[in-house]
């Protein structure tokens, strides 16, 4: 790249720490052994693997026989669902989730649809925030998993997945939380939030891409998503990836190191921008809850230009500066739909649209942020001639 650029698009992916590469080195050129095999190098390679492993489970409050290895956040979620849909269904073929899910999740409800299982779709408030009493309204005989996100990537909302997992230990239902956007950022604890499977993964806390985990609670009944060699305790066959595993502990613990001080400091730049975009542009609006919402986490609207936020987008990336619009997976949505996140929050489909996602991350300065402010207002600048009449912007 020749010109200078700055990265605000950290929930997309972030940027693999130092660090972290650091400790996947060796692993590649040294001791890259099959965690499976009996001689010297799959020793080393294994030892390795349970190491992370305990990393893993320690960030999480968990024991280590309780995490699985994955590819990342999708085939964790997949697995979740589907395996205990396919383990569970001589109980019950009724599952709950939130309107507001990752793709991942309501695609394969989906697909578990057209299995034979019945899916409800809670909605969330204009906050983007379940209710646990309308939880209480559909969980029924029948009901045998709840998945409920634990924070949502495009608008950052931090579910109460505490009062959801009493409910669902009180109806003796399983509950899995997608937790790859809060994993690293803000505490988890899987007994005291009541979960039965959590979702996380690597590449959101500056980790390698290509791994994730699925937490198990023991005793939890789940079939296989894959078969095979029987690794991962015969539940997820596949050569583990040792190095991404690795780094994927490494980059745990480092979160869980500087957790406290990186949400201060992460939550302080979210408000001075929010506090710039609110008060210097009265057709501003913020999407998602006020408080309860990720630390380093803005998405934000402005009336009126709804229609003119990729051109926004592309006109800051001239500048040097990457941002989203809504969800990076968006992208790759070719029918060009409307965020199902923001509809179920109340917007109307032109509404949304024209989400500005900014997510802020370990190396974000305040000086990138400044200069994220001034960008803004230039670009902003040259789209007045097509503002609405409701867009008027005070410069």
């Amino acid at each position: 790249m020749t010109k200078k650029s700055i990265y605000l698009d950290n929930a997309a992916t972030t940027r693999v720490d130092d660090r972290v590469l650091q400790a996947m080195i060796p692993l590649f050129s040294m001791e890259y052994g099959n965690a499976s095999s009996l001689h010297h190098f799959g020793t080393l390679a294994k030892e390795s693997l349970e190491q992370a492993r305990a990393t893993i489970a320690s960030c999480i409050g968990a024991d280590s026989g309780e995490i699985c290895f994955t590819s990342g956040g999708t085939e964790s979620n997949n697995w979740a669902l589907k395996g205990i849909a396919l383990a569970n269904r001589q109980k019950g073929r009724h599952i709950i989730v939130s309107a507001i899910e990752h793709d991942c999740v309501l695609n394969t409800c989906n697909w578990l649809a057209e299995q034979g299982f019945y899916i409800t779709c809670l909605p969330v408030d204009s906050d983007g925030m379940v209710d646990p009493d309308t939880l209480k309204q559909h969980i029924n005989p029948k009901t045998i998993l709840v998945s409920v996100m634990h924070a949502n990537n495009e608008i950052g909302t931090i579910e109460p997945i505490e009062e959801i997992g009493r409910i669902c230990r009180q109806h003796e239902v399983y509950f899995h939380s997608d937790a790859c956007q809060s994993f690293g950022k803000i505490p988890i604890d899987v007994h005291a939030s009541g979960v039965d499977l959590l979702t996380i993964n690597s590449h959101k806390i500056y980790g390698p891409k290509g791994v994730g985990a699925l937490y198990i609670r023991k005793g939890v009944s789940i079939a296989p998503l894959l078969h095979g060699g029987g690794q991962e305790s015969g539940l997820r066959s596949s050569t583990e990836n040792i190095p991404g595993i690795a780094g994927f502990a490494r980059a745990a613990a480092l979160c869980m190191e500087e957790m406290n001080s990186e949400a201060v400091r992460l939550s302080g730049l979210r408000e001075k921008l929010a506090g710039y975009i609110l008060s210097g542009y009265p057709n501003a609006y913020v999407n998602g809850h006020p408080d309860q919402r990720l630390p380093g986490h803005l998405s934000f609207s402005f009336h009126g230009l709804e229609g003119e936020t990729t051109r926004l987008l592309f006109l800051l990336d001239e500048m040097g500066i990457a941002v989203s619009a809504g969800s990076a997976c968006s992208s790759n949505d070719r029918t060009h739909n409307a965020s199902h996140v923001l509809q179920a929050i109340g917007l109307n489909p032109f509404e949304a649209r024209g989400a500005i996602r900014v997510s802020l991350g370990r190396f974000t300065t305040e000086n990138e942020v400044d200069t994220f402010i001034v960008s803004l207002g230039k670009a902003l600048g040259n789209l007045t001639s097509i503002f609405s009449e409701y867009s008027t912007i005070n410069q």
